[in-house]
């Protein structure tokens, strides 16, 4: 690479002539918009980060604008494309269960990955990134209603901080858990514990990649994960933080057909997984997926009955290819490259931008009810919140 695309920043680069035919931005949430606008008006296709934007009108100026340069967005809602997923989408939409009446869905974030990454992490605070039911929870918003096929009619939403603030600390703690904290002993989200010594994600236990990759030193190691602890974000007692998103909520959607679905987000779990239970006219489907254990993930499908039936689907049986996302990434780049190629524009499950703002008009919608003490919003009248539609000059 010469010297000449090498750039100081997104907005030299961008600046710069048009250097290809395609931007991926994966920046953070809230400079989505302000990168991908000017990126479209040069005449790059993009693949975006989840999610699109905090807020609805920074959504709806990128679609404004994608549609007037006429340009192709995809989303990174990697998860439409994994193994599991794909099959979920062929049972239901075979009419096996009959018609969805109710899904009950659970995303458990886990309780290292939710202090690492909304405690002490970049997404802590919703004022300089997104809502957690947006930033996290973007991709069940999406899944869900693509696989039932189905609208929000109206959707309230319940939750908050639980635990981690100044008021719920322990006696004893001290601001970092390096300078000598007389709670340490005892609290499981001591960073020490969490990045030197854990058994799965320390570094003494030859851990260098996630939550340690990107903040550990090739040429100082020791070092730097020292360093971080003493001095850097991931150091900081979690009852210390600036944070605050919430660490549990739950969503109720009522649908256009009168059909339910029902959320719960929850940084207070053992395992990262999803679960889910589909309830038909003539039979129940529920999914389980831990990204961890492949083994440990399945379908099964109850058919009810005099002589009620059931089966499952093993994870391992439908791919070879795991990596990334249960799969979804490889899988992902191959049909945005179908698509900006011109193949298979309207195939079903790509997560072009106009298929992927339905899920984050409902998490925001969630947010706002949230904040608003559970109150009930209407959907129609959430979307229909537009400013004028933006015109290319």
């Amino acid at each position: 690479m010469s010297e000449q695309q090498c750039f100081f920043d997104c907005e030299e680069l961008l600046k710069a002539p048009k250097l290809a035919d395609v931007l991926v931005i994966a920046t953070l949430d809230k400079d989505h918009v302000s990168h991908g606008v000017p990126a479209l008006e040069k005449g790059y296709d993009l693949l975006l980060e989840k999610p699109i934007a905090p807020s609805k009108e920074a959504c709806d100026r990128l679609l404004d604008t994608a549609r007037a340069y006429n340009r192709i967005v995809m989303v990174c809602h990697v998860l439409r494309y994994t193994p599991v997923y794909r099959k979920a989408r062929e049972i239901l939409r075979s009419g096996e269960i009959g018609k969805i009446v109710a899904i009950t869905a659970t995303e458990n974030i886990g309780w290292f990955h939710y202090t690492h990454s909304f405690v002490r992490g970049t997404w802590a605070r919703e004022e300089e990134t997104s809502p957690i039911i947006l930033q996290k929870c973007c991709h069940d918003m999406d899944l869900y209603l693509w696989l039932a096929d189905k609208r929000c009619k109206k959707i309230s939403s319940f939750g908050g901080l639980y635990l981690f603030s100044r008021e719920q600390a322990p006696r004893g703690a001290a601001k970092r858990c390096l300078q000598g904290c007389a709670a340490k002993e005892d609290c499981i989200f001591d960073a020490e514990k969490i990045y030197l010594r854990h058994r799965l994600m320390g570094y003494g236990n030859k851990n260098r990649r996630w939550p340690l990759d990107g903040a550990v030193s090739p040429e100082d190691p020791k070092g730097s994960i020292r360093r971080l602890l003493e001095e850097g974000r991931y150091g900081r007692c979690v009852y210390a933080c600036d944070n605050t998103v919430p660490d549990h909520q739950v969503v109720q959607m009522e649908m256009e057909d009168g059909s339910t679905f029902n959320f719960t987000m929850c940084g207070h779990t053992s395992d990262i997984s999803r679960a889910a239970k589909f309830m038909g006219t003539k039979g129940e489907m529920i999914l389980r997926l831990n990204p961890d254990d492949v083994e440990a993930c399945e379908i099964t499908v109850r058919i009810f009955g005099l002589e009620e039936r059931s089966y499952s689907v093993r994870i391992r049986e439908l791919a070879r290819d795991f990596s990334g996302h249960s799969g979804g990434e490889s899988r992902m780049l191959q049909e945005f490259f179908d698509v900006i190629s011109g193949k298979d524009r309207e195939k079903d499950g790509t997560t072009l931008l106009e298929q992927s703002m339905e899920s984050h008009y409902c998490a925001l919608a969630a947010e706002e009810s949230r904040k608003r003490g559970g109150a009930v919003i209407g959907m129609e009248e959430f979307r229909s919140r537009r400013r004028e539609p933006f015109q290319a000059v």
